[in-house]
């Protein structure tokens, strides 16, 4: 596997490129930024990027819009690191797994996940595309980059994905859920539900419907222009979204970043039932 470094290249079309992005596409600058940036923040969060810091560099980023939120930064890496997680024991339990990133933006998660055998696809609209096909090539022939629209109802065949046959999947929706509709995310499920293979797992970040609405709260999300339309209302509405759905793990992403933050995470979730923001890991049965 190369883990040479990506060197930014042909800098000023690609500055282009990614600031005509629209408001929810140029989210991407935010994990981009936190996994270039935040682990001289945080060292004891560090995730070891490869590939980060040259990427925001590409698009003409220094990232001082979004160093200043704090909390972003670390819920970044925070988020990163259950992910790798996740899917490094997703990996342990099937070496020649199948990875795949929906809403990818710019992340590189195979750099961690390629053990000479996994698959990765990763997917996004096709100007998120487009731009990542000139920063971030795959790095072998087991890693695909294809367009996806979740909004369409063949989705699941655009990415050329398996219908209930063959090994599980691993499927990962980071930052993706907050932008789609409560009528989009519920399709999303649905399909996830009927088409995942038996064993599969989906993990995903999601807000609680409290968050919902003008993001003029969130410091980086003010920056782009993106809204938070869909949040859970209860704890329980994934694992009931689909009948093959099961609950297998979940983390509240800010309760470990400080003292305080533990104890207005704990007391938001003693009083709202569920997290303010949280991974969830969904087995498919």
């Amino acid at each position: 596997m190369d883990t040479t470094a990506i060197r930014p290249h042909r800098i000023e079309p690609l500055v282009a490129a990614a600031d005509a992005l629209e408001a929810i596409p140029s989210t991407l600058r935010i994990p981009l930024a936190g996994r270039a940036l935040g682990d001289r923040m945080f060292p004891q969060m560090a995730v070891h990027d490869r590939y980060a810091a040259a990427t925001l560099a590409a698009i003409g980023d220094d990232g001082s819009r979004w160093v200043g939120d704090c909390y972003s930064m670390w819920g970044v890496l925070a988020r990163t690191r259950y992910i790798r997680e996740q899917a490094q024991r997703f990996m342990r339990d099937y070496p020649k797994a199948h990875f795949v990133n929906i809403g990818c933006g710019l992340s590189q998660y195979f750099q961690w996940l390629d053990n000479g055998s996994t698959r990765m696809t990763d997917a996004d609209l096709p100007e998120v595309v487009a731009l990542r096909d000139r920063l971030l090539p795959p790095l072998n022939a087991r890693q695909q980059t294809v367009t996806v629209d979740l909004t369409a109802e063949d989705w699941w065949r655009q990415l050329r994905l398996p219908r209930r046959q063959g090994q599980p999947l691993f499927l990962l929706l980071e930052g993706v859920s907050m932008y789609l509709s409560a009528g989009q995310m519920r399709g999303v499920l649905d399909t996830i539900g009927a088409y995942a293979p038996a064993g599969s797992l989906l993990v995903l970040d999601a807000f609680s419907v409290l968050a919902t609405g003008s993001a003029f709260w969130h410091p980086s999300l003010r920056n782009t222009g993106a809204s938070i339309k869909w949040g859970l209302k209860r704890a329980d509405e994934l694992e009931q979204a689909h009948e093959r759905f099961c609950l297998i793990d979940s983390m509240d992403i800010m309760a470990g970043y400080d003292w305080a933050n533990a104890m207005c995470s704990a007391g938001f979730t003693f009083m709202a039932g569920m997290p303010f923001y949280a991974m969830y890991v969904l087995s498919v049965e």
